[in-house]
């Protein structure tokens, strides 16, 4: 999908979110404020923030929303993540296949304290709203759409049902994923997944998940760890396998209408 189709989609569904008649105006949000204190302002989050601009923050962005390297604000295993059982291992070990190094020099109170700077920042990402940080963006705002509508789409015209199921691999997916996560899921789910096979002039082959495609260049991981790149000016052919696909060719189809409704089904999938 062209790169201005899929920001105007999504800026679309944004705008669709914002213009939801909110209830609440900002001295709402002034009463809350004592009420749910600011979570960047915690201590171990104040120390995990200096960490992270130190180490991190030259791939992931200052504020973990991404840079060279993906977003962390939107990384499944850090939401999943507690007391930093998930995170400290990638930090210790690195992910050397997707260029990330290993920082073993790092404690684990140091982990801790960084895994506590990301906790904070999700937290501040998924309630921006109308009324700041503090009014939020609930699952009220959020259920515009008619589950009836959605479970009707789900089973019909986007042929969701081909590939799930709301008694297999999506029972109970509202309870494992934020809303705001579980909307990012549903339009943009991961491309961890996809695997490359390349073949060169010579009709030598290469087969490995996929890491990067653009106009210029392809670049994959093999079985055995080992990375490979290749211009794409050198005459090499690229055969993609996407068991996601579909998702990517629903962004091209969906009506805002679709995409609140398709959302609404999901969150009754307790």
């Amino acid at each position: 999908m062209p790169r201005a189709a899929l920001t105007s989609k999504l800026l679309s569904l944004g705008l669709a979110l914002v213009l939801c008649p909110f209830p609440s105006p900002i001295a709402r949000a002034q009463e809350k404020h004592s009420a749910h204190p600011d979570p960047m302002a915690q201590p171990a989050v104040e120390r995990g923030r200096t960490l992270f601009e130190g180490s991190c923050a030259m791939c992931h962005g200052s504020e973990a929303k991404g840079g060279t390297g993906p977003s962390l604000i939107d990384s499944s295993l850090v939401r999943h993540d507690e007391n930093a059982n998930l995170i400290g291992e990638v930090v210790t070990t690195g992910r050397v296949q997707k260029g990330m190094p290993a920082f073993p020099s790092l404690s684990p109170a140091q982990i801790s304290d960084i895994a506590a700077f990301l906790h904070a920042s999700i937290e501040v990402a998924d309630n921006i709203g109308a009324g700041g940080p503090k009014e939020g963006y609930s699952l009220a705002r959020l259920l515009t759409g008619d589950a009836n509508a959605g479970k009707t789409y789900f089973n019909g015209q986007g042929g969701c049902s081909a590939c799930h199921s709301p008694t297999g691999d999506l029972k109970g997916i509202a309870k494992r994923y934020s809303p705001t996560e579980l909307e990012g899921q549903m339009l943009l789910p991961s491309t961890d997944n996809r695997t490359a096979t390349v073949t060169l002039p010579s009709g030598e082959t290469f087969n490995g998940k996929l890491l990067h495609q653009d106009a210029f260049y392809v670049s994959i991981t093999a079985s055995d760890g080992t990375y490979h790149s290749w211009p794409l000016t050198t005459g090499v052919t690229v055969k993609v396998d996407d068991p996601l696909h579909a998702h990517r060719e629903l962004l091209e189809r969906y009506t805002d209408k679709d995409i609140h409704d398709l959302f609404a089904y999901l969150e009754t999938l307790q």
